[in-house]
């Protein structure tokens, strides 16, 4: 993911000339007048600071395109800064297929918008699809806000060159993003995201016809994939429907929140190609509002803060089971009210299990071919729970982590599909699903009305969603995970604490016991190292640009400690995994968080090195 790199505020009069030189080009090249009458202002007021956090430093354009808080500046989503990112795309493309003018791009967009500095998703996709057409490319432009899977869902189904959604996700609701997709329908990863970068440097100027967007109202590239897209989708979506029947019969009832984001019609949609009737949607977030004003942080992930109303409208229509997304409908978050009248907010890693195993069931119900396994997948992230390696052990298909983030997961898919492979699934604890692989990218949509079908199905047979979780846990062994954060703004006290574990008892040795706990392996993924292999060689790409080490222990234990890309947080991720048969879940929790405060008194070390913990 990109963020604004902090450049030093005022680094003396070198810096002062740089900003104002940038300020003044700023003048000669933008052409909105509420971002450009800003810039004026603070020119005039000599506003060093402002100056500072508008042209201190350019967005980075990495594998998750940008994201910063739109604004005016070098340092923030503008049109200006759409207008060069999509210059440099475009070139980028250009270069890359000789066949673009006739396949084209395509581009959509959320709900969000500032009005202080008149930018907007709708704004910037309309910037970005008229940089395209003036060069003429065709572009499938979006008429109205779409869930972000869309976009790679439209990318691989009319087979073109990339695509584009202009979101922030979750993000608060000031910033926006800029996400691309490549041809093989999965997020970009390197080199492309270098390559893009580089090319945005080197298109900065506004070409003639990049702030005329009529040129794109009568242009024959135009084309308006909604309707289209919005039926293909949903047939797509149907051959994932196992049991309509009991969809259509199912007395239990839901509650949808779209968290004010674009998720509502879609997930209505995705209920009526799965037969059922449509959920209650909470009525205060149903519509698209960029302001958020019912949320603090408008993030599903963050639990039942965000589900509040939901929980109200649940009480009111009894309704047992809430599903939520975030603003752009590419994650869910799932609660089931239980026995005792309580809600219970399933984790990632939970529902993760919950559809592992679900979307397996449901195959080898389809499926009585034994020879078939042999080709089936399901994928997660190394940071997500390990539940469907031990599914995959004994039933016999096969398990692949990868890398943390869905761009390592929707292209790893995408090479094994095209091996003739079936990826039956991928997903990471951070709440994202990939159920359908006709979109190779998370979705909340299709794994909303899946979760919905499970839930259904489950109540044939009288069990909750929490009850065959412990099933699950029962027959291949139970998983417990807790992750949590530490925040630290010092780059170097993380650099010592990673070198630190490297260096634990002597140089180059990484630590053998932590506390009462024995360590069995080591995986660097920094440096390239896996205690595991025969070689001492790590399978998975590393990067020495981020920090990341697994520590595997004796008693079944897995942590991992790494760098954010986008925060200043140094996270980790812990696990327990047991075989089955050991069922007593207080003992192992209790281990697992021994483990976790071992963890955290001897390799964190928060006093020494001044990190702040999660506030909860």
């Amino acid at each position: 993911m990109a963020t604004r790199t902090a450049a030093a505020a005022g680094d003396g009069p070198g810096e002062d000339s740089r900003l104002d030189q940038a300020a003044a080009q700023w003048l000669r090249w933008d052409k909105n007048p509420k971002t450009l009458e800003m810039v004026k202002q603070m020119i005039a007021d000599n506003n060093r600071e402002e100056l500072q956090k508008c042209f201190g430093s350019r967005m980075e354009f990495g594998t998750a395109g940008l994201r910063a808080a739109m604004g005016p500046g070098i340092a923030q989503m503008n049109d200006l800064t759409i207008i060069q990112t999509t210059q440099g795309l475009c070139r980028y493309l250009e270069k890359t297929f000789s066949d673009l003018k006739k396949r084209g791009v395509v581009i959509s967009f959320d709900a969000r918008a500032h009005p202080s500095s008149g930018g907007s998703s709708k704004r910037f996709a309309q910037l970005a699809a008229t940089a395209f057409i003036s060069q003429g490319i065709p572009v499938y432009l979006f008429s109205n806000i779409t869930p972000t899977p869309f976009v790679p869902y439209t990318v691989s189904h009319l087979n073109l060159c990339a695509g584009i959604m202009v979101t922030a996700s979750h993000n608060p609701k000031q910033d926006n993003g800029y996400k691309v997709y490549w041809d093989n329908g999965a997020q970009i990863i390197s080199p492309h995201d270098k390559g893009i970068s580089q090319a945005i440097e080197e298109n900065q100027e506004p070409w003639a016809k990049a702030w005329d967007d009529s040129i794109i109202n009568n242009s024959p590239l135009l084309h308006d994939p909604y309707d289209t897209i919005n039926n293909d989708y949903f047939e797509d979506l149907k051959k994932y429907c196992f049991h309509s029947d009991v969809n259509k019969s199912s007395a239990l009832k839901f509650v949808h929140t779209s968290v004010h984001g674009v998720g509502h019609a879609f997930v209505q949609s995705a209920f009526k190609a799965f037969d059922f009737v449509p959920p209650d949607a909470v009525p205060e977030q149903k519509a698209p509002d960029p302001e958020f004003p019912t949320v603090k942080y408008p993030n599903p992930e963050e639990g039942k803060g965000v589900l509040t109303l939901s929980f109200a409208l649940a009480e009111k229509t009894q309704a047992k089971i809430i599903l939520a997304n975030d603003p752009d409908a590419d994650r869910l978050a799932v609660a089931e009210r239980q026995e005792n009248g309580e809600w219970k907010v399933f984790s990632g890693n939970e529902l993760g299990a919950l559809l592992g195993w679900w979307r397996f069931t449901s195959w080898k119900e389809k499926n009585q071919d034994r020879n078939a396994l042999k080709d089936l997948y399901m994928l997660s992230s190394t940071v997500s729970s390990k539940i469907l390696r031990a599914i995959a052990l004994k039933e016999g298909f096969h398990f692949e982590e990868t890398l943390t983030g869905f761009k390592w997961m929707g292209n790893r898919a995408k090479q094994l599909i095209d091996q003739g492979k079936n990826v039956l699934f991928a997903f990471e604890e951070a709440i994202g699903y990939m159920c359908c692989p006709f979109v190779l990218d998370k979705d909340g949509v299709s794994a909303a009305v899946i979760s919905a079908e499970l839930a259904c199905f489950l109540a044939t047979k009288n069990l909750s969603l929490a009850q065959q979780l412990k099933a699950i846990y029962v027959e291949y062994g139970y998983h417990i995970t807790k992750a949590s954060y530490f925040i630290c703004h010092d780059q170097n006290i993380i650099k010592n604490l990673f070198e630190n574990l490297r260096n634990y008892d002597g140089k180059s040795t990484y630590p053998k016991t932590c506390g009462k706990f024995e360590v069995s392996g080591v995986r660097d993924l920094t440096t390239g190292y896996d205690s595991s292999q025969p070689d001492k060689k790590a399978i998975l790409p590393t990067s020495k640009s981020s920090q990341m080490i697994t520590f595997t222990f004796v008693n079944g234990g897995v942590a991992t400690m790494r760098t954010s890309g986008t925060e200043p947080k140094i996270k980790y991720y812990a696990e327990l995994c047991v075989p089955p048969g050991n069922s007593d879940h207080e003992q192992l929790k209790k281990e697992l968080n021994d483990l976790v405060s071992a963890i955290e008194e001897y390799f964190f070390q928060p006093e020494k090195n001044k990190l702040q913990p999660k506030s909860e």
